[in-house]
């Protein structure tokens, strides 16, 4: 009997990077086309894609780990998706336009998209390779905080950003003693002003955390295993655990052994492309017009915009915008949102009622919002983020700002 095969007449588009950013735009593309190409992901991680935003409340116990998944082996398996999870790309060969990864398996791609994300900064101090140092990234380095939260002690996180916070609080409610170190005299110096990373502060202390500002990290102390963090004012706190929270680098090493541009990150353009034109790559591990991108809004934004141009729908180009974020800990209600710093000739509207516990600032440059800092009460946190990114013009009702939309749209 003749056997005839068939080949596909599908281009091949390989992605690198089984994370959100990367699955968002095949997710994407499929909507827009899913004919279009023979789809083939390789993951660092053995796992499926899964919500990485997730993790504090996977640390914190409101969550379970598969509670997170995004997309289950099936979904793959439903869209034509190989998956190679565990395995991945090492080397890439754009003259031949084919990849190789980890186990030596070789696949060709005609559009291949960079999704390779970033990696904790490390504080290269003495000792931070000892047993027990970890960052604070994937479901692994949550295994290995559960672990130690079960063997009980004190953990240090280096970092009080937003990340280090969430990581110390979900220590704590597991029953560690937990001291937060931050390097500058604010917590979540990027996001909040300082009344507000006071007030934030204060609330935290007064569940248990122990936090230590302006502290500069001299040294991890043990003998293969943690045992101490050591301050250059001579201070030393005993540890069992180091939690590494200080930022984030862009994973860049692949595509820039490849030939490919890189500063910070993978440079693209406005259609998320590298400088060669089958190369697209989206998420933490790119930089468009300076900028490097750690929240999820703007990699969907970057999402939609690759994805059509996978698909050849080249009309969209992607546009940074203000950005919006809310820490995760249970019973603190924070918000921050734009540009909370201003420009010469920008003006603050701030409202404080120290006995609620509740603190506004918003940031106005020509009767329109740049900024907005909300502890306490964040209810109208989305609707100032949609003045902000609309740029409306608040004159006719800026005397009422601070009170919400009730009054706004009643004047």
């Amino acid at each position: 009997m003749d056997r005839t095969v068939i080949a596909s007449t599908r281009q091949r588009l390989v992605v690198v990077g089984n994370g959100m950013a990367g699955m968002r735009t095949v997710e994407e593309l499929l909507k827009l086309d899913a004919g279009m190409y023979d789809i083939t992901v390789f993951g660092l991680e053995p796992r499926v894609n899964y919500n990485r935003i997730m993790l504090s409340p996977v640390l914190a116990g409101d969550k379970k780990a598969e509670d997170i998944v995004l997309r289950t082996r099936e979904w793959y398996e439903e869209n034509g998706i190989v998956l190679h999870a565990g395995d991945p790309v090492v080397a890439i060969d754009r003259s031949r336009r084919i990849v190789r990864a980890r186990s030596g398996l070789a696949v060709a791609y005609d559009r291949l998209l960079l999704a390779t994300g970033s990696s904790p900064v490390i504080v290269p101090v003495p000792g931070a390779q000892l047993e027990g140092v970890i960052g604070f990234r994937d479901l692994d380095d949550v295994d290995a905080m559960l672990a130690a939260a079960r063997r009980g002690g004190s953990a240090v996180v280096i970092g009080g950003g937003l990340l280090g916070l969430e990581a110390a609080n979900g220590l704590l409610r597991r029953g560690m003693q937990v001291t937060v170190v931050h390097l500058t005299g604010s917590l979540m110096n990027q996001q909040l002003d300082p009344q507000a990373a006071l007030l934030l502060r204060r609330a935290l202390e007064r569940r248990g955390l122990r936090i230590l500002l302006q502290a500069q990290t001299e040294a991890i102390l043990g003998e293969g295993k943690v045992a101490a963090v050591r301050f250059a004012d001579g201070l030393e706190v005993p540890a069992d655990l180091v939690v590494m929270a200080a930022g984030v680098r862009p994973n860049v090493a692949l595509a820039r052994e490849a030939g490919l541009h890189c500063e910070r990150a993978i440079v693209v353009d406005d259609t998320l492309q590298t400088y060669d034109p089958r190369v697209y790559a989206v998420g933490e591990c790119v930089q468009h017009r300076k900028a490097t991108f750690g929240l999820v809004a703007p990699i969907w934004d970057q999402a939609r915009v690759c994805a059509a141009h996978l698909a050849g729908l080249g009309h969209r180009r992607y546009v940074q915008q203000a950005t919006a974020t809310k820490l995760k800990v249970t019973g603190i209600d924070l918000y921050s949102a734009g540009d909370i710093v201003g420009l010469e000739g920008s003006e603050d509207l701030v409202l404080r009622d120290r006995h609620a516990g509740v603190y506004k600032r918003l940031v106005l440059a020509g009767n329109r919002v740049t900024g907005a800092v909300l502890y306490g009460d964040v209810s109208d946190g989305p609707w100032y983020f949609d003045l902000i990114q609309r740029g409306a013009d608040v004159s006719t009702f800026r005397d009422r700002l601070l009170f919400g939309p009730g009054l706004c749209e009643a004047a």
